[in-house]
């Protein structure tokens, strides 16, 4: 058996070639391109990046952010997405040991940062992952030893039924749109994975993290209370933080009413 050290190392560094990967479907999923193919290329001379300038994290800070060919800069989320994969897959290894719930959750907290960084930049959660999404999550929950199916399915129908449900009410209260359909199927899809009880924790959860966020920007950017801001990245935290200590922490709030 190997130590746990080393396969803590290998789960870190396939996070990281995972992470590269999912840079990759960030990018091109919004713009209806093929995430296979071509091979990486720099956007500012097309020519293909070498694998060696293509290592996760560390090519990044050996070119200094630069396309050796054309010394273009590339953006720092590169290795960010790659090192925030790669800690996700570390810490998930520490919960859940190598498991099927560690490569169920891994997958679920990669369509995530590809979400949540999709969601930033154009505001669209993309249906290529959370549709498909709440089939394998559904799936899934016959290998988990919770939720279980009926708990999935009644998450599935919880997470989209309630936000479509503020959806057209606060349509039919201002006659705008304010949180859109893509938010109801990645908490359809959240459902599909975590159970019904999770979707009151991870509305909870994002409600208050993307409220503070939101009123912050507001004070700092003057913005009017009207300011768009993309909600997918907010329930893709609730939903890890439900991973990691969502029963701790419903546990610990019953116990306050006790």
């Amino acid at each position: 058996m190997l130590p746990t050290q080393l396969v803590a190392v290998f789960l870190f560094i396939f996070g990281a070639v995972t992470g590269s990967f999912l840079n990759v479907c960030i990018y091109r999923l919004p713009l209806e391109q093929s995430v296979i193919s071509p091979r990486s290329r720099c956007m500012g001379c097309g020519v293909t990046i070498a694998w060696y300038d293509n290592i996760p994290i560390i090519s990044w800070f050996l070119l200094r952010g630069r396309c050796r060919n054309c010394q273009t800069s590339f953006s720092i989320r590169y290795p960010l997405v790659e090192l925030l994969t790669g800690v996700l897959a570390l810490l998930l290894f520490l919960r859940f040991g190598l498991s099927i719930p560690f490569v169920i959750y891994f997958l679920l907290t990669a369509g995530l940062v590809v979400i949540t960084f999709i969601d930033f930049d154009h505001q669209i959660i993309p249906d290529e992952i959370s549709l498909p999404g709440i089939g394998l999550g559904f799936l899934a929950s016959f290998f988990l030893p919770e939720p279980g199916w009926f708990a999935s399915l009644l998450g599935i129908v919880a997470g989209w039924g309630s936000l479509a449900l503020v959806f057209y009410i606060y349509l039919w209260l201002t006659g705008r749109e304010g949180m859109g359909g893509g938010d109801a199927k990645l908490l359809a899809m959240l459902g599909a994975f975590l159970g019904i009880k999770a979707v009151p924790f991870i509305i909870f959860t994002s409600s208050l993290i993307g409220t503070v966020v939101g009123l912050t920007l507001m004070a700092v950017q003057r913005k009017d209370r009207y300011l768009a801001i993309p909600f997918g990245p907010y329930l893709a935290m609730g939903a890890v933080l439900y991973i990691f200590y969502g029963t701790w922490l419903i546990n610990w709030y019953l116990r306050l009413g006790k």
